[in-house]
């Protein structure tokens, strides 16, 4: 996975947007996510574009329709080195305060 790919491709709203509208409903043609966002073919295309370099989505091709696919792996890969360990953290932190205010 490369990280900086992912974070860049996640840090723009359009993108997040056209996420979850895969996420949504998944194998959505290029028209189809084009009237969910009011954009352009073209911007839409750049934006897509970014997040298969990413490798956040991929496409099929079904006769002369190219479907796009959500990849959830490199979100999961993220998840396993950035924010799970903070998690772990913060969770510990709050069992131990339970068990404080409840005097075990």
């Amino acid at each position: 996975m490369d990280a900086d790919k992912v974070f860049k491709a996640l840090g723009d709203p359009t993108r997040r947007k056209l996420l979850d509208a895969l996420c949504q409903t998944n194998g959505q043609s290029l028209g189809q996510l084009c009237m969910q966002l009011e954009m352009t073919r073209q911007s839409v295309t750049q934006h897509l574009g970014l997040l298969e370099d990413a490798n956040l989505v991929s496409t099929v091709r079904r006769g002369r329709e190219k479907l796009h696919f959500i990849n959830p792996v490199p979100l999961h890969e993220v998840y396993e080195r950035w924010v799970r360990k903070f998690e772990h953290q913060r969770l510990s932190l709050l069992h131990d305060l339970k068990k404080e205010l409840e005097g075990e």
